[in-house]
């Protein structure tokens, strides 16, 4: 996929910048996506909303108002500002639809892993992220990332956004990619970390060319969108 440069991406509960906050409707899936959506569509609103926790440091330690006990980081404040930086640059995106094909896929992850506590992008039996997509009938050019340990939708989107930890900033990078349209997104039990989250996007539902699928559609003699 042109212009993704983190094709598959993990995070691990520990090394983020993250809130705690409870709700049980609607499905996990579904907030993360709407969390995902929201910054896509104000990067800088959500730059204000970094900004807040910076008075929340002492060291590297984030003491967050409902999070009294802390948040140990990597990077303390300078993962916060490198955030806020590009957030004030980024220009709002348009939001991601859901795929239903790449959430049966990312499903599959989670159904594979969680039971086993591995961690990865590949399944135990070999497969690859494009791997899991064919096998749902789609394509090959997709990405993925993965967030370890955390229920919560705020929690996990912040951590992928705020990347503290990883230089190259590779999970803000996939949110957002200009050219992304669509996402699909499976949560569940995960013996070693507690939880995971498998999100996989792609420029269409099902994770095939943009032009291959034109074509189809013109063989075809439809006009359905990709």
């Amino acid at each position: 996929m042109t212009g993704i440069r983190c094709l598959f991406c993990i995070v691990l509960a520990g090394g983020a910048l993250l809130l705690t906050a409870a709700s049980d409707t609607p499905p996990l899936e579904d907030q993360v996506l709407e969390r995902i959506n929201e910054v896509r569509q104000d990067p800088a609103g959500y730059a204000d909303r970094l900004r807040t926790l910076r008075n929340h440091f002492i060291g590297n330690a984030l003491y967050a108002p409902d999070h009294p006990k802390g948040t140990m980081t990597r990077e303390g404040l300078q993962a916060i500002d490198d955030a806020i930086a590009f957030l004030e640059r980024q220009r709002p995106l348009p939001p991601l639809d859901r795929g239903a094909l790449l959430d049966l896929a990312a499903q599959d992850h989670v159904a594979d892993q969680g039971p086993r506590g591995a961690r990865g992008h590949v399944s135990p039996d070999g497969a690859t992220p494009a791997d899991r997509v064919r096998r749902r009938g789609g394509g090959d050019l997709v990405g993925e990332g993965i967030s370890y340990g955390y229920t919560d939708a705020e929690q996990v989107v912040r951590q992928l956004v705020v990347d503290d930890g990883v230089p190259d900033r590779s999970h803000r990078l996939l949110l957002f990619n200009q050219e992304l349209r669509y996402a699909g997104i499976g949560c569940g039990a995960h013996q070693r970390y507690g939880h995971m989250c498998v999100i996989d996007v792609s420029r269409t539902r099902t994770g095939r060319s943009v032009f291959a699928l034109f074509a189809q559609n013109d063989v075809r003699g439809g006009t359905k969108a990709p």
